[in-house]
């Protein structure tokens, strides 16, 4: 799973059965007193109707005899419940005991050993990616699952659980001329009366949560991935998207043979499924690595070879993610929810690596360093979990689904494997993937791995010390004659006064180019390096931690900021801009670090201070009276670099640059049209999206029409986002669609917030309608607006059947506001609904913390940003 839009979906509950009380229930994992052996799903999908049916026959060994059992379902109208033991058919009790999804079977008398459970239910469908859903495309509709994480319930009576693993025989009945997609293979079609039943494969061993069922009038081009050294067959692949998608299959069908083979080349095994579906999705906020059927948002997967070159980056990555998953969650799936993490970190680790060997020349690789520091950000707060996180209730497990897991793992991954070399790292991962193929396991179990493979068990309490606990480590290098002395201590922001913490870090310093590598597990070590004028203290920026200097070597390593590795640059800068947060480091040094570091070639790093003093305005740090400066500051040290790569609003104009370049040229003109409020750019941006939307698609690069919407609807106000609305509502251009629709969520204009928080059209979908919600909420001038609200709403937003994209999300809608007062007054009044509500919990303290925090810097440091910004150069 990537939701690389989680903050994103909203989304209102559909009608649930009710459930009865039952004080016995287990809210999390089910007892150890049935395992189920096989599935046979028969189930009929006809994604124009309003519900679908099901016909579901589960093998299942009872351990000891018992007249009831608990398994899952949720919002299943089950008309017909019985069990066959040995023959002989007897009814079943079926009873929904839990909202989430829990269900009790009562039997007429003792049963066990083994026996058939068989259900005949029907279901409504979801209008989002939960459970079920169908979606109308261009007046045609379609349906596809997503299950992850406790959604399969949703679809069929079962023991929806990762750590039951089970073949699958599954048929879908549907109109002629539909397809149906799922895990493995289809077997077979015959006509069904006036219907057509598609009977598939069994499938290899599988949890619920990686079941995928697929139906509609798609498109299903077929290729194959051609033979290599792991695999002496070719892989059937197919691509699966809407007919309103038409023309814009190639680039998947032609790319995703290169990574498969990758991945194949990594894991040293060929693709462990019989065959490969991608396939698109409109409402998908993410992507979903169900076996042989990854399911993906349709603007992460549906490009042509033309697309900017952050939507390749996030193609490349994404599906680099999870198709490592095939290998790393659906081979090897976890023992339960605890071990989330494992499948997800590794996943977002292989994301990037296998990403960047793909194209080297879209730069991925450094994404995945920039995502682990933003954790950080997360990480530090008082109020947070570990990464590996005991999970005791369904209702934490999609709190498992974060920024932690994401980020922070991934980063963890990246230090682990720098630390042990490259080899060592990908034998413990073959290792690990042999010992548990098509199986379950657990992180022990991963840790063993490595430490068998590398002969080194210091490696388990490296990797113990990151995972077991929250926080983040701040390293602090200081020199002792030719010495350096190292001291850990636990990362907090300004006042804020977090527990203790310890680690063994996998601690790398750079001094000149020598590069020195120990286990720093002590509070303070002393490091033999050679003497140099300028200290890196994260060589290669793959450490999960952050790091301190005596002013004199920070100011002289902000002067390098030009000249820099990629990560270097960017623990550099996460590091400094960490120390001005914890209250150790001058708002200047933040300045000059962004002066610095715009000229270094690569497009992450020339930009990410610049994300820096634009947080300063949004969150209200910068007086009226300093804007001015701020604008003249950002147009100094951005604009140079624009005036160098050249500034050509057309499609194509650049096409023979390198996609890093390309990246950077386009990122600099959204800045400047942005922050600076560039009139002359604005000028040429509103003329160029004008012939665009009159026809002209050369008239912009795909890349800035983005920003160049949001002139055209800021100077045009509520008319032209009216006119804007009802042209994207009106289009299945995924790319266009999105970009209309953030650019009229981001106008900061009273009028427009109003009209849009009032809006009702169904051609509006989920994702589109939060994504609405986060670009008000997420905007200075609009935020009090979307967040009165989200606090008057916040009861049926929540309200739920969401999955896993949403509920626990929604408090982060919040974060732009700061101070303490308001801190206060949101734990107040939204606090009692959340918790009442038993979701999104985590995040909504997290939320309060960091809104909390923010005050308190404002409070401290705003005098001090207000005279760094107005201070000549």
């Amino acid at each position: 799973m990537r939701p690389l839009l989680a903050a994103l979906l909203l989304t209102c509950a559909s009608g649930a059965l009710a459930a009865t009380a039952d004080p016995s229930v287990p809210l999390g994992r089910l007892a150890d007193a049935a395992t189920p052996t096989a599935y046979r799903l028969d189930m009929t999908i006809l994604p124009d109707r309003p519900r679908f049916t099901g016909h579901d026959e589960i093998d299942v060994t009872v351990k000891a005899p018992t007249t009831h059992l608990y398994m899952h379902g949720r919002d299943l109208a089950v008309s017909r419940s019985v069990a066959t033991v040995g023959g002989t058919t007897m009814p079943v009790a079926y009873t929904q005991v839990d909202p989430t999804g829990v269900v009790r079977l009562d039997f007429p008398e003792p049963v066990s050993g083994p026996i058939t459970l068989t259900f005949d239910y029907d279901a409504a469908f979801g209008s989002n990616p939960s459970g079920l859903y169908r979606i109308n495309v261009a007046g045609t509709w379609y349906s596809w699952t997503q299950f992850e994480s406790i959604d399969a319930r949703a679809a069929f009576p079962s023991f929806d659980e990762p750590g039951y693993k089970t073949p699958f025989a599954i048929s879908i009945t549907t109109a002629p001329g539909n397809k149906a997609v799922s895990n493995a293979p289809e077997a077979s079609v015959t006509t069904v009366g006036a219907l057509e039943r598609h009977v598939f494969q069994v499938t290899k061993p599988l949890p619920t949560y990686l079941v995928a069922m697929v139906t509609g009038p798609f498109l299903h081009p077929t290729g194959a991935v051609p033979v290599d050294a792991e695999r002496l067959t070719r892989l059937p692949l197919g691509v699966v998207t809407t007919g309103a998608q038409a023309g814009r299959l190639d680039y998947a069908m032609a790319e995703t043979p290169r990574i498969v083979s990758l991945l194949e080349r990594y894991f040293g095994q060929s693709f462990p499924f019989p065959k490969l579906d991608q396939i698109g999705s409109p409402v998908m906020p993410g992507a979903m690595e169900n076996a042989g059927a990854d399911i993906y948002g349709d603007g992460i997967l549906l490009l042509d070879g033309k697309a900017p070159t952050r939507s390749r980056q996030t193609f490349g990555m994404v599906v680099s993610h999870e198709l490592s998953h095939q290998w790393f969650g659906d081979l090897v799936s976890p023992a339960w929810w605890d071990d989330t993490w494992l499948n997800e970190s590794f996943a977002n680790w292989m994301g990037y690596r296998i990403g960047n060997e793909w194209r080297p020349e879209l730069n991925i690789g450094v994404g995945g360093i920039a995502e682990g520091f933003s954790a950080m950000n997360t990480d530090a707060l008082e109020v947070g979990r570990p990464i590996h996180q005991h999970i005791a209730t369904n209702a934490q497990i999609d709190d498992a689904f974060d920024t932690i897991t994401y980020g922070k793992g991934g980063q963890v991954i990246t230090m682990i494997a720098a630390y042990l070399g490259d080899d060592r790292f990908k034998a413990g991962v073959r290792l690990h993937l042999s010992r548990h193929q098509y199986g379950n396991a657990t992180s022990n179990q991963f840790f063993q791995a490595l430490a068998d493979s590398a002969r080194d068990p210091r490696v388990v309490a490296a990797m113990r010390s990151f995972v077991d606990q929250q926080g983040v480590p701040v390293v602090s290098i200081r020199r002792d004659g030719g010495r350096l002395v190292a001291t850990q201590s636990r990362y907090g922001y300004l006042g804020s006064r977090p527990s203790p913490e310890r680690w063994t870090i996998p601690l790398c310093v750079r001094t000149g180019t020598t590069r020195a590598c120990t286990l720093l597990d002590r509070p303070t070590m002393t490091i033999d390096a050679a003497p140099a004028d300028v200290i890196m203290p994260n060589a290669g920026g793959t450490g999960y931690y952050r790091f301190d200097l005596a002013p004199a070597d920070w100011k002289a390593l902000i002067a390098q900021g030009a000249g820099l590795d990629a990560g270097e640059a960017l623990a550099s800068d996460d590091s400094l801009y960490a120390a001005f947060r914890a209250g150790t480091a001058p708002a200047g040094w933040i300045v000059d670090a962004a002066r610095a570091m715009a000229g270094n070639p690569n497009s992450e790093v020339a930009l990410e201070p610049a994300g820096h003093l634009a947080s300063w305005r949004r969150h209200g740090f910068l007086t009226p009276a300093t804007m001015p400066a701020y604008r003249a500051l950002v147009a100094a040290i951005y604009a140079p670099r624009l005036a160098s790569l050249g500034g050509d609003l057309k499609a194509g104009a650049y096409a023979a640059d390198a996609p890093d370049r390309q990246k950077l040229r386009q990122e600099l003109l959204s800045l400047l049209a942005g922050e600076a409020q560039d009139a002359a750019l604005r000028a040429r941006m509103a003329v160029a999206a004008n012939a665009y939307l009159a026809g002209d698609r050369t008239a912009l690069d795909p890349a800035i029409v983005a920003p160049a919407l949001g002139v055209v609807l800021e100077q045009g106000g509520l008319p032209a986002s009216r006119t804007m609305m009802a042209r994207a509502l009106a289009s299945e251009d995924a790319s266009f669609r999105s970009a209309a629709i953030g650019a009229i969520g981001t106008t900061g204009r009273a009028d427009v917030a109003q009209w849009l928080l009032g809006f009702r059209d169904p051609r509006l979908r989920s994702l589109e309608r939060l994504q609405l919600l986060a670009g008000l909420a997420g905007t200075p001038e609009t935020t009090g607006i979307a967040g009165d609200w989200i606090l008057a709403n916040y009861a049926t937003l929540a309200a739920g059947g969401n999955g896993i994209f949403t509920t626990s999300r929604l408090p982060g809608m919040f974060a732009l506001q700061c101070g303490v007062d308001r801190a206060d007054r949101l734990d107040r009044t939204l606090g009692p609904k959340v918790r009442a509500a038993n979701a999104g919990v985590l995040e909504f303290e997290r939320t309060v913390e960091t809104i909390r925090h923010c005050g308190a810097l404002r409070d401290a440091k705003q005098a001090e940003i207000n005279a760094a910004i107005a201070t000549p150069s």
